[in-house]
């Protein structure tokens, strides 16, 4: 049901909208707009149906009232004629719809209808914006470490500018979500935010997400698909683990950030496209560069504005406080109760290595929250499988000791690739590399062991 403010003089034409609105709206009338803008100040309306006044020598004037005091009112005009330039003069002065007399109860039940469902929605949108805009502070992010503080101030002066950024950092370190602060503190906030992860789609799959494709392009292609950085238009599109772009892929970024232009896979048709691009990478770009793994030349395109994310054990400040931030979040989503951390668990986190970051830490404490009965998260939780076993200590040397053990590596490979999984929140690839395997070694041993994980298709 909605409020919905009729303006119309005709008795006639109120009983007939009282008859196809009602019920389940509740209507109000007023016979013209001498009053509007005290009712409008006493009360909110969803919709206001306003007959216009053709006799007037401005007809749109008491619209532009209404929209003057309630801007975010959808206004469906009702009117005598449906004469071409009228309508169109309505649409420009912001109506939502113009219907002409005499019209359906299907005609103006649809309208009102659209008009709800286009409110709501803008509504929605709103409070996700203002969502993002809390979530996206820079001064509400966690930096407590020098390190960290300096790297948010960096980001902060980047998202003044319109040029590219690459953001390096080890898995989890967090590169995704300040890409998305940078947008959102842009100039570019109110536009497209689109993030694509070129490790997790094959080469011909990533060239036509990001550039799109014709109909009929290849096997499969049976209708036209605009691409991400077509959809971006206006807004920002973040790379994740550029590193893993093949070269052929490489040298048509390289188009898109010298000109804002490219072609859809199978199409000759130029499309030119004004999107920031943030990329991100946890391997060191030189060395691809020095390997010829990397284009040089797009590798100096996108290292315009640089900034090095710091591991989490680098910056121990911070563990503390963004284990509260967490503790807080899992207990929202899983809809538990647990006011904080023992100290030995408080102590383990501080020296602990974290290797995958911020993401194993989110890890353990959402399993600890899943597992934990008493009001703190107790040493238990974290030590049962979330963590390697180098946890029951208080204290770690991480530069001395070694990552795994030296002994008896035949009887301890299973536990090794195990850890391996788990420092790298169970996704192979990382795991392969910190052991000094291929990512195909690997998963020949997980099969050859029997190892599983239950949120493995989440984590791969």
């Amino acid at each position: 049901m909605a409020e919905i403010l009729i303006i119309e003089e005709s008795t006639k034409w109120r009983n007939l909208l009282k008859k196809f609105l009602t019920p389940p709206h509740n209507l109000n009338y007023l016979p013209n707009g001498k009053d509007i803008a005290s009712l409008l100040g006493q009360k909110h309306y969803e919709i206001i149906l306003l007959n216009l006044q053709l006799e007037e020598a401005d007809r749109f004037n008491l619209m532009k009232r209404i929209k003057s005091i309630s801007p975010n009112t959808p206004i469906v005009v009702i009117s005598e004629t449906e004469e071409t330039n009228l309508i169109v003069e309505a649409i420009k002065e912001g109506a939502f719809d113009f219907i002409a007399k005499p019209f359906s109860k299907e005609k103006i039940n649809l309208s009102t209808k659209q008009a709800l469902e286009n409110k709501h929605l803008r509504n929605e949108i709103d409070y996700l914006r203002r969502e993002q805009d809390v979530i996206y502070d820079f001064s509400q992010i966690i930096a407590h470490s020098p390190s960290m503080k300096q790297t948010i101030a960096t980001l902060k002066k980047f998202s003044e500018t319109d040029s590219t950024i690459l953001i390096t950092g080890e898995t989890g370190t967090g590169k995704s979500f300040l890409s998305g602060a940078v947008h959102f503190n842009s100039t570019r906030r109110n536009k497209p935010f689109i993030k694509i992860n070129c490790a997790n789609i094959p080469e011909t799959l990533l060239e036509s997400e990001l550039f799109g494709h014709e109909k009929g392009a290849f096997t499969g292609a049976n209708k036209t698909r605009v691409g991400r950085l077509e959809q971006g238009n206006g807004g920002t599109v973040f790379l994740d683990e550029i590193g893993e772009m093949k070269q052929g892929l490489q040298a048509r970024l390289l188009r898109v950030l010298e000109d804002k232009s490219f072609e859809r896979v199978g199409g000759n048709k130029t499309i030119h496209s004004d999107v920031r691009i943030i990329c991100a990478t946890n391997r060191d770009p030189e060395k691809q560069v020095e390997e010829g793994k990397f284009r040089e030349d797009l590798y100096y395109r996108i290292n315009i504005l640089r900034v090095h994310l710091p591991p989490l054990r680098e910056r121990k400040e911070c563990i503390e406080p963004l284990a509260h931030f967490l503790l807080e979040k899992s207990c929202r989503n899983l809809k538990k109760r647990i006011e904080g951390f023992s100290p030995q668990v408080l102590e383990t986190f501080k020296n602990y290595a974290w290797h995958g970051n911020i993401r194993q830490l989110a890890n353990a404490i959402e399993r600890a929250v899943i597992l934990e009965e008493s009001p703190l998260i107790q040493i238990q939780q974290i030590q049962n499988t979330t963590l390697p076993e180098v946890l029951h200590t208080t204290k770690v040397e991480h530069e001395s000791a070694p990552p795994y053990p030296a002994h008896s590596i035949k009887g301890q490979e299973k536990e090794m690739i195990i850890r391996a999984l788990e420092e790298n929140l169970w996704v192979q690839k990382d795991a392969a590399k910190l052991l000094g395997i291929t990512p195909l070694t690997l998963n020949y041993k997980i099969k050859k062991f029997g190892i599983s994980h239950p949120r493995w298709r989440k984590n791969i």
